[in-house]
């Protein structure tokens, strides 16, 4: 009976599969889905091609870097507009037309969270889907988790007014338009007592959003997204799920080494084989001081010829200089301290992938890299990260005010797959107030203008709790409202951002207390040569004493 059953799901699952395969230049949920669990979808310059984009909560007082409110705070309750619809009030949130696809939709509120969300596809005024957050965002009505995510599970003691962190990657094609609403009684047009809105559209109670989505040429076939379609396609999305929380890579061939690297010496892995891919790395770093060795162990990777990697072990991994457990689909730390990365990383003809020891002690590392097969086509690129960091800078400037940290300026064509932070918190306040701002192609205004670090991370309120998807990780939490050390990271799937000629992507420092600390910022991306990047080897930093108490401010850190 069990066989039968089996093979009567793989039946079902290759006619599923094969109505992608009826027109391979069609965008649907399953080939969407398809592209979420499949590594090498970000190697290559899309075929189909595509801009990606945000609509956001953002003040809309930020209009320019040369404005005055170019930092102002209160990112909540701002709405494109109002509308009415068969009694209701509809506070519009995302208003785009198509082709596209919206693909990661994060959302929390503070005591507005009782209300119902619309998606409405193609101007129909039915909406294709309908719901409470709760339910929608981050309950199983459309898929289980992880495409539907909470990284919270509780409000924090004496704040039960906010809510959940709702986290929805489940991807929602249009072929024509999509408009995304949000009704809610406690929402109020605030006014000063001249009858002002003040701030100018802005609602009490709070609602924080950033819904980014793909737009496509607009020759691009696709098929919209509709309830009945989801419900056909279940099976699917609770696959999608599985493969994503079972996170398997076949290592193929692999390459040892090992080897005590002496303080100023190297260790190097030459690969020679054509059109191969490191699809996997495991690394594990036995110091007298795993914290210091963490940062001052670095990691360089060559591709024909091509240093497009140079990052800090432990930024590279994901734990910062923290050895805490994590797992995400392209890097994990496990109890014993063994790390590992899974990002596809092709070349032509070779690789090779050196570690330097800039600390003042030996290190003893050990790991492997595995192999596969890759068929190198012209739109193929090669993997990247950088990293620096702003060691022991003041959180305001000259002026007093918040001001943009540059994770990295590039020129040249690749894709944007994601980014880190791992900083020291010298105080007790918060200091994720600053939004993401990246610039695509030299456009004059960020596509993607965020509403705070945290959100931006996939998280909210200043959370301390370690909490692990398969797209966002926070390590550790610490200094979250306290002092101590922050990981954050985010990777990017079908969020990835295509750039054709330059990106640049920052994010403010907005922290509520005027001191020094500690910022470091790690980037992953895919690039195509010649290209340009700002972000030089950092020596300087990775041989500074990290930071683990408050006291390590007052040490000599060279």
């Amino acid at each position: 009976m069990n066989n039968k059953i089996s093979t009567f799901c793989l039946l079902v699952l290759i006619i599923l599969m094969s109505g992608c395969d009826r027109d391979s230049e069609t965008v649907t949920i399953e080939s969407l889905l398809g592209e979420m669990t499949d590594r090498s979808s970000i190697t290559c310059f899309p075929d189909i091609q595509f801009t990606h984009r945000q609509f956001s909560s953002y003040n809309r007082a930020s209009v320019s870097p040369d404005s005055s409110g170019w930092f102002a705070n209160a990112d909540m309750s701002h709405f494109l507009r109002v509308e009415e619809n068969r009694g209701r009030k509809e506070y519009v949130m995302f208003d785009a037309d198509g082709p596209g696809a919206v693909v990661r939709w994060w959302m929390t509120f503070y005591k507005a969270q009782n209300g119902t969300i619309r998606v409405y596809i193609d101007n129909d005024t039915v909406p294709v889907l309908k719901g409470a957050p709760r339910d929608l965002l981050s309950g199983d009505i459309l898929a289980g988790y992880p495409l539907t995510a909470s990284v919270q599970e509780g409000a924090p003691l004496g704040e039960e007014g906010r809510d959940y962190d709702h986290n929805f990657y489940l991807p929602v094609p249009f072929s024509r338009h999509c408009k995304i609403t949000y009704e809610c009684d406690s929402l109020r047009l605030l006014y000063d007592y001249k009858g002002i809105p003040v701030p100018k559209g802005y609602y009490s109670s709070d609602v924080f959003y950033n819904i980014g989505y793909r737009l496509y040429q607009h020759d691009t076939e696709v098929e919209s997204a509709s309830a009945k379609r989801y419900d056909e396609i279940r099976y699917l999305i609770d696959k999608t799920c599985n493969i994503l929380l079972e996170n398997k890579v076949n290592p193929g061939r692999k390459v040892d080494f090992a080897k005590v690297i002496p303080a100023g010496d190297s260790m190097s892995v030459v690969i020679t084989e054509k059109q191969y891919a490191v699809n996997y790395l495991t690394v594990e770093i036995q110091p007298d001081s795993i914290n210091q060795s963490l940062r001052s162990t670095v990691l360089r990777i060559s591709f024909d010829g091509n240093q497009t990697v140079w990052v800090p072990a432990g930024e590279f991994f994901g734990v910062g200089y923290v050895a805490a457990p994590h797992r995400t689909m392209m890097n994990s730390m496990n109890e014993n301290g063994v790390m590992e990365s899974f990002w596809l990383m092709p070349f032509k003809k070779s690789c090779e992938i050196t570690f330097i020891n800039y600390g003042r002690n030996s290190v003893d590392v050990k790991g492997s890299a595995g192999l596969e097969p890759f068929t190198w086509k012209d739109n193929c690129m090669y993997f990247g990260s950088s990293w620096h960091e702003y060691n022991n800078i003041m959180t305001r400037d000259e002026k007093n005010s918040p001001f943009d940290l540059n994770f990295i300026d590039i020129k040249g064509k690749g894709i944007y797959v994601g980014d880190q932070v791992t900083l020291f918190n010298n105080t007790y306040k918060w200091w994720g107030e600053g939004d993401e701002k990246i610039f695509v192609d030299g456009e004059s205004f960020p596509s993607s203008f965020g509403t705070g670090s945290e959100d931006y991370y996939g998280y909210s309120f200043g959370r301390q709790e370690s909490f692990s998807h398969p797209f966002l990780s926070q390590p550790v939490g610490i200094g979250n409202m306290s002092w101590g050390v922050v990981v954050n990271m985010r990777h990017r799937l079908l969020d990835a951002i295509p750039f054709a000629k330059s990106i640049s992507s920052n994010i403010e420092l907005w922290h509520w207390a005027d001191i020094r600390m500690n910022y470091a910022l790690t980037t992953y991306y895919y690039i195509k040569p010649p290209y340009e990047i700002n972000i030089k080897p950092d020596i300087e930093s990775v041989r500074h004493r990290v930071i683990v108490t408050r006291n390590d401010f007052t040490l000599d850190e060279k």
